[in-house]
């Protein structure tokens, strides 16, 4: 059934056929015919605290606003990253700004991080945990800085997402890594990484002890650095007091056929291509982190074979995002079967 959906949302633009695909699960979930065309795997797994119903997660990126979360978890993901959000609401990139290569199962997006704001995911993730009641259902939340904040005043912009966000969330993910705002991926230097993570953790911590409620962060990375700059990144974040490294971003190279269509648009490459990057990246931090932070896994991830890589390079849990556009729910829950839960 997925398959003749996908074949006609593919007859529309690319980011309309997003908006109508977002719509239609809301649709759906709000019908319960979502519940009844998919049915969750119980395979449960503890990364950070948490305890997730499966060690499949919809990366960041697809549910910008949170419109859709309980329609997404009813497709059987184990957990659901919401955002790239910003503090202020902003209309991100001119369009076309999203673009689809079939052929190598990829996609190309400079979307922006548009978004409505973070006042405004506050407000969606409150109904949303009202119709959530399954457990295992994990939310997490991805924040960024607005376009026009300046570099200096980055971590700014964080902290206020995550004090809009904190009670809301099962877990918070800074987006140092996307391509698509200038100046975003000068966060993972070092330094200014490490002062990001520090300034961030002392809000977290403050938070958790006026509300007794600490939230556990995750630092999402680009596949781009090599691997002494991983191994410089790994050392930052075990000292910083953060929770978890995603691994990794869409990429700025193109791992494509020079006949790929659509491969010279400007933006993150995401989808199959990405899939050897990623999992370089993941083995990196693994050895370099050597089991002080788990690592979940996203890049390129499309099948079993894909997923268990991920995990035997060194992942916690995986995350897909371009495989679910492409082939539907039955890869989340292909996956789910295969990773098995915690002994």
């Amino acid at each position: 059934m997925y398959r003749q959906l996908r074949d006609g949302l593919f007859l529309l633009p690319p980011e309309l056929s997003h908006e109508v695909a977002l719509h239609a699960l809301c649709i759906g979930e709000r019908c319960g015919l979502s519940a009844r065309l998919v049915h969750p795997i119980y395979h449960p797994f503890t990364v950070m605290g948490l305890k997730f119903r499966n060690r499949v997660g919809l990366a960041a990126g697809l549910d910008k606003d949170a419109r859709c979360v309980p329609g997404l978890f009813a497709m059987g993901f184990g957990f659901v990253e919401v955002g790239t959000v910003t503090p202020r609401p902003q209309p991100g990139n001119p369009r076309p700004r999203l673009f689809r290569l079939p052929e190598q199962r990829a996609l190309i997006n400079r979307m922006g991080f548009n978004n409505a704001g973070a006042a405004r995911m506050a407000e969606r993730l409150v109904r949303a945990r009202r119709a959530l009641d399954a457990p295992g259902t994990v939310v997490g939340v991805n924040i960024g800085k607005n376009k026009d904040t300046p570099p200096e005043r980055a971590a700014d912009d964080y902290l206020a997402c995550l004090d809009a966000l904190h009670p809301h969330a099962d877990y918070v993910t800074l987006n140092v890594s996307s391509p698509n705002t200038p100046g975003l991926r000068d966060l993972q230097e070092a330094r200014a990484l490490g002062g990001l993570l520090a300034s961030v953790v002392a809000k977290r911590d403050e938070i958790a002890r006026g509300t007794g409620r600490r939230v556990p962060l995750a630092a999402k990375l680009a596949p781009d650095l090599d691997d002494e700059a991983l191994r410089g990144i790994a050392r930052v974040v075990i000292d910083s007091g953060i929770d978890a490294v995603i691994a990794t971003n869409t990429t700025i190279s193109r791992p494509l056929p020079p006949s790929a269509v659509g491969a010279g648009e400007a933006g993150g490459l995401s989808g199959a291509p990405l899939a050897a990057l990623s999992r370089r990246c993941v083995a990196t931090l693994a050895d370099a982190l050597r089991g002080r932070l788990p690592i979940i896994a996203v890049g390129g991830i499309g099948d079993v074979a894909s997923a268990c890589a991920a995990v035997e390079a060194g992942a916690s849990l995986v995350q897909i995002y371009t495989a679910f556009i492409y082939q539907g729910p039955t890869v989340v829950r292909d996956i789910a079967r295969a990773l098995p839960a915690q002994r």
